[in-house]
């Protein structure tokens, strides 16, 4: 198909809208925190599980969503995905209490394990080879303007209605995009693939990450051996599904997708990087306000520079990789991060927006946009296209585990816990310690970029050419599905 048809922009659009509906919701939660913290009385520990309920069902379920779409129908896992995750939002808005807002954001991530993979995979396998480089951009580009709209309307509606009124905008975005998707986009699938579910990978691979969240969010404020033996029983069954994996005929995570050293070096960066992103956006937003009195609409357009400078410099960035190999741009890009990142240990009461903050959401920007693009043409790169929804839920779900682990993990290392967000020098000092932690994590991911990723021999056939943007957009840039 090409772009400049009808259908084309028809197909674009409805890509777009389905992957804007998981980016608004994305962008607009960690806004949300201090609010929902408020409303239903809850403290940290509820803070973190209503990120992780979302991300644990995400990144256990992203891999066999990719999967699914590859062998049933790109088209129809996609619709079915946008469907699911509005009728979970329509629960996480008129959730009465933390029990049932945690449980229905964990149906959310079931939907969005089901539409973010097929997403990139439909604009892959339509769109004429020619036209797939500015289709992917185009996807890219637009779809960032929903992260860059979120925190407006999300921050608006949170003060001006309420936070649940975050999660009941997904519904008429939703209709649009199932309606549009039904009449406009084709059916795509891979011929080669098995009609086979792995079932038992997508359990062990639940149960491992639950128990191990479980244990490090729960083990420092219950105590007790309960929430340790989850994490023992998290472990073993991570352990027994990398076993499963290697071993059955039809696994949702190919191993030898891993005997790419490229594939492989740029998951481990993914890893790495995306820890660090996941915890600045989660911790930042409760900062802002918080600590410094922010309303939730200017906490999230002080993020705005992240969105305009990522949208200005993730093309040219993928230029750049292409000219010169993805190593360079992924090593110095993260340690540019990682330097705006250390410069957020400046916040402390009484800090200006634009002393303070401003100078290090800049240098933080332009670190990830010099670093998203060659990241995606590194990881995607060394797949082959018919494998392109597995390709793409393998490095999405690097991404959400990532995230995952460091919304669990940061607060216990840096020491908050409790109603910390109504104490603003125990949240400034815990902030800084996390920071601290963070630029570590995305420093390390520059070092194995120049440790283990190399120019490709030559430019691959236009069939396989990887796509210049991430695919995570809708998580950090994605940012931060921002978590």
């Amino acid at each position: 198909m090409r772009l400049s048809s009808a259908q084309g922009r028809w197909v674009l659009a409805a890509v777009v809208a389905g992957s804007g509906v998981a980016a608004l919701d994305a962008t607009v939660v960690n806004v949300a925190l201090p609010a929902i913290g408020e409303d239903l009385g809850v403290g940290v520990a509820g803070l973190q599980w209503t990120l992780d309920g979302y991300l644990l069902t995400l990144a256990a379920l992203i891999l066999i969503g990719g999967s699914l779409g590859d062998q049933f129908g790109r088209r129809r896992v996609f619709t079915i995905g946008v469907t699911w995750f509005a009728l979970a939002s329509l629960l996480c808005g008129l959730a009465p209490n933390i029990t049932v807002l945690v449980l229905a954001r964990a149906l959310q991530g079931v939907g969005g394990a089901l539409l973010t993979p097929g997403s990139l995979a439909i604009v892959q396998s339509t769109f004429h080879p020619d036209d797939r480089g500015r289709a992917i951009g185009a996807w890219s580009g637009l779809g960032g303007l929903a992260t860059a709209i979120g925190p407006f309307a999300g921050g608006y509606l949170i003060g001006a209605v309420s936070w649940r009124a975050i999660f009941l905008l997904n519904l008429p975005l939703a209709a649009a995009v199932v309606l549009i998707a039904r009449r406009h986009v084709p059916e795509s699938h891979d011929s080669h693939a098995s009609h086979r579910v792995d079932v038992g990978g997508a359990v062990l691979g639940a149960l491992g990450l639950a128990g191990v969240t479980a244990a490090l969010i729960e083990g420092p404020s219950r105590g007790g051996p309960l929430p340790w033996v989850a994490g023992v029983l998290g472990v073993l069954a991570l352990v027994g599904f990398l076993v499963w994996e290697a071993r059955i005929e039809h696994p949702m995570l190919p191993l030898d997708l891993f005997r790419s050293r490229q594939f492989s070096g740029a998951n481990l960066v993914t890893f790495a990087l995306y820890a660090g992103l996941s915890g600045v956006f989660f911790l930042l937003a409760v900062v802002l306000q918080s600590a410094l009195g922010y309303s939730p609409l200017e906490a999230g357009a002080s993020l705005l520079p992240v969105t305009a400078l990522m949208l200005v410099g993730s093309p040219l960035a993928g230029q750049l990789a292409q000219k010169i190999g993805p190593r360079v741009p992924m090593t110095v890009g993260p340690a540019v991060a990682a330097v705006g990142i250390l410069l957020f240990r400046r916040i402390d009461e009484g800090a200006t927006y634009v002393g303070v903050v401003l100078p290090a959401v800049v240098v933080f920007a332009c670190g990830l946009a010099l670093t998203v693009a060659p990241l995606t043409a590194a990881a995607l790169g060394a797949a082959d296209a018919s494998r392109a929804g597995v390709a793409s839920g393998v490095n999405n779900a690097v991404a959400r585990v990532a995230g995952l682990l460091s919304v669990a993990t940061l607060p216990l290392a840096a020491g908050l816990s409790g109603a910390v967000y109504d104490d603003p020098p125990a949240l400034l000092g815990g902030f800084h310690r996390a920071v601290a932690i963070i630029a570590t994590l995305v420093a390390t991911s520059a070092v194995i970029a120049w440790a283990t990723i190399r120019r490709p021999p030559g430019p691959p056939p236009a069939e396989t050419a990887a796509p210049p943007f991430h695919c995570a957009v809708d998580a950090p840039p994605p940012l931060p599905q921002q978590v």
